[in-house]
């Protein structure tokens, strides 16, 4: 399911005016969003979307991979620098290899890192090549 179709409160709709979107997104719209690599992979999707408190800003989304109905899934915290939104395809794009994803840090649902933790953050940034906030 696309932003588009999450929109409850037609934000996204081409009224003859210019919305919010791109440029500007709902949270909820984009959780629930497909990640593809630049090959057209399927990488995962979108579950959370991690807000940096300190700052106001973004700092992560929180993909998830592999699985059948949360069972056996993977989750990833993906920096949100290294996601671009493919309006196109009403998806993210994150230019990595599969293969990469497979073998990413990453942690189940009970297991939660401690996203603060400077040395976790540098890991994390330099595994995906972005920069810390």
């Amino acid at each position: 399911m696309s932003y588009e179709e999450r929109d409850a409160y037609g934000m996204y709709v081409d009224k003859g005016s210019k919305g919010p979107g791109p440029e500007l997104m709902g949270a909820d719209t984009l959780i629930g969003d497909h990640v593809h690599n630049l090959k057209n992979e399927h990488l995962g999707e979108i579950k959370e979307i991690m807000l940096d408190m300190r700052t106001g800003k973004i700092a992560y989304a929180v993909m998830s991979s592999g699985g059948v109905l949360t069972i056996g899934e993977k989750l990833f915290a993906v920096p949100w620098a290294a996601l671009t939104l493919d309006t196109a395809n009403k998806r993210f794009t994150l230019d990595i290899e599969k293969e990469r994803i497979d073998n990413a840090p990453g942690f189940d649902t009970d297991h939660w890192p401690d996203m603060a933790n400077q040395q976790w953050s540098s890991q994390i940034h330099s595994y995906y090549g972005t920069n810390a906030l």
